[in-house]
């Protein structure tokens, strides 16, 4: 009895102390031995990539700010409620996307740095940046266009050259 006490235990403990797989790292996993089955496949790992089903879509998004302010995000980058980021459910963390408000027609690009638990339908948590720059700080929430970019297109949409990081 007691052997099965320190079993459990110590799987009890391993299972809490380990990280899950990102999003990326779980596809990658998945490509690596998708390769190892097929030798002739050739994979080319881009960290960035968005599948291209994904569409513009519209959704309900609120912001965050203050309470989390300094505390760590999914990506484990510190939540920074002055930087153009974001919480998404689905896209994959580090990604970027395009956020439009259609009542003003205000655009920000975005980075996907965190996760969340959403209440009711909303699809997004903005930075208070990124509600301010859109216009919806003042609603605390907004109906949205949320268009997933690649990091070139979201280089060459802020300015930057991409490959310094300077902008141009």
């Amino acid at each position: 009895m007691n052997k099965i006490i320190r079993v459990v235990s110590i799987f009890v403990l391993c299972s809490y102390f380990t990280q899950p797989l990102s999003i990326a790292e779980a596809s990658e996993r998945r490509v690596t031995t998708a390769v190892s089955k097929h030798k002739t496949a050739k994979v080319h790992k881009t960290r960035h990539t968005i599948e291209p089903s994904r569409k513009a879509k519209r959704s309900m998004v609120s912001w965050y700010g203050a309470d989390f302010h300094g505390k760590r995000t999914a990506s484990g980058q510190r939540f920074d409620m002055y930087a153009m980021t974001a919480a998404h459910k689905t896209l994959p963390l580090l990604s970027y996307a395009k956020v439009t408000n259609p009542r003003n027609n205000r655009t920000v690009i975005v980075r996907i740095n965190d996760r969340g638990s959403f209440p009711g339908k909303r699809e997004m948590d903005l930075s208070y940046a990124a509600a301010k720059k859109l216009g919806i700080q003042n609603q605390g929430v907004g109906s949205v266009v949320i268009t997933p970019i690649s990091r070139s297109q979201a280089l060459a949409e802020m300015g930057h050259d991409g490959k310094t990081g300077r902008s141009s």
